[in-house]
């Protein structure tokens, strides 16, 4: 084995997927309620995108973003157009997004400190592990960059409080993901809006898990009417193929010059082939109406099948986004899921998230409840012999 252990892997390797199904290499087939962690929207494989991709591949892989990139244009002009924004930055993930919009903050404010929350992720490179508030990422690599100050996740008041006149932006997401799959709501994510304009700092949301669709809205902050100056995107944004892209508005346009930033691979043919192709289908409008009564329906069926077992404390979340709150430790019930044919995935130590693709059918949910009750019944009787 020559990988570093970064990750606990599960004993499943995956050698093939189509739609919400995906294959293991002794034949087992399983459904996807994973989606390589809100990447896969649109499912393993989906055709538009694929055959997109083809295409490209037959005519040019990569360029350096020196040259002119008519497909960057194209990718770019999709997300502007769904959103209040008006620029776009395309990198490779996540986490280059967030120090896109870190970086753009301080330069354009001429400020440092970011304020962000506790529970909150937003990456692992070292500004990214230092906005994410949770120890756990932290430990073991030292003093972390001293300009981020953490609050508590829906507190009205603390964010009231908060003062100070070095403050370059607040960082939030709209629906924390890693941090248990708790949404904001909606009076704290508006106070938190308000604190931005009162301050003068800008407002960054950081929608890597939440946007693409993944709510039933483009991106998660329209749900609320809430108004940022810079939004954070990947995952979804190229139905697997690696991209990221951080958006921002006219405002800011004079702090990212030439010179300023910027990242090789980010945006090449063949990744903005992947996001136009994937944007062209999640955005419209009756697509995003059918993930938000999937979604409806999807936790109605969870809390009417779930919540009478004690096991179970909570179904919470947005659209395709959902987080089951249970009263013990989660990753043994992702395992006895695996082995009865579904693939879950955990958001803290006690909360079970699904995220299946966006075109998820009726039947695949059916199908899904059913083995979560099954499975988290027979552990409920096990745990009260």
């Amino acid at each position: 084995m020559s990988l570093f252990p970064t990750y606990n892997r599960f004993p499943l390797t995956i050698v093939s997927g189509e739609g919400t199904n995906v294959t293991d290499d002794k034949g087992n087939t399983y459904l996807d309620f994973v989606s390589g962690i809100a990447v896969c929207n649109l499912g393993h494989r989906p055709p538009e995108v694929q055959s997109a991709l083809e295409k490209q591949l037959g005519e040019l892989w990569h360029v350096s973003n020196l040259y002119q990139l008519p497909k960057q244009e194209q990718a770019a002009n999709l997300l502007t157009e769904a959103t209040n924004l008006d620029y776009v930055f395309f990198c490779n993930s996540g986490a280059e997004a967030n120090e896109a919009a870190i970086k753009l903050a301080r330069k354009h404010t001429q400020r440092e400190t970011i304020v962000t929350f506790k529970q909150s992720f937003h990456g692992r490179t070292f500004a990214t592990m230092s906005a994410t508030g949770q120890e756990k990422i932290q430990q073991g690599f030292g003093a972390l960059l001293p300009t981020f100050e953490y609050l508590p996740f829906n507190d009205e008041k603390a964010v009231n409080e908060l003062e100070g006149d070095d403050i370059a932006a607040i960082m939030v997401e709209v629906v924390q993901g890693e941090g248990g799959v708790v949404p904001g709501t909606k009076a704290f994510l508006e106070a938190v809006q308000q604190k931005c304009e009162e301050l003068g700092a800008l407002l960054i949301i950081d929608e890597v898990q939440t946007g693409i669709g993944r709510t039933g809205a483009p991106f998660a902050h329209q749900l609320y009417n809430l108004d940022p100056d810079i939004v954070t995107s990947a995952k979804g944004l190229g139905s697997g193929f690696p991209v990221g892209a951080m958006l921002g508005k006219e405002k800011l346009v004079d702090a990212f010059s030439a010179g300023s930033h910027g990242t090789t691979f980010g945006g090449n043919p063949l990744a903005s082939t992947a996001v136009c192709a994937t944007l062209e289908t999640i955005f419209d409008e009756s697509f995003l109406e059918d993930v938000q009564s999937k979604g409806e329906w999807l936790r109605s069926q969870l809390e009417e099948d779930l919540l009478p077992l004690s096991l179970v404390k909570e179904v919470r979340g947005k659209g395709l986004m959902i987080g089951i709150q249970l009263e013990e430790e989660a990753i043994p019930l992702v395992h006895k899921l695996r082995e009865n044919g579904l693939l879950a995935v955990v958001a803290g130590p006690k909360v079970l998230r699904l995220l299946p693709p966006l075109n998820v059918t009726k039947d695949e949910m059916t199908k899904a409840v059913s083995i979560m009750k099954q499975v988290l019944q027979e552990h409920s009787s096990l745990q009260n012999v």
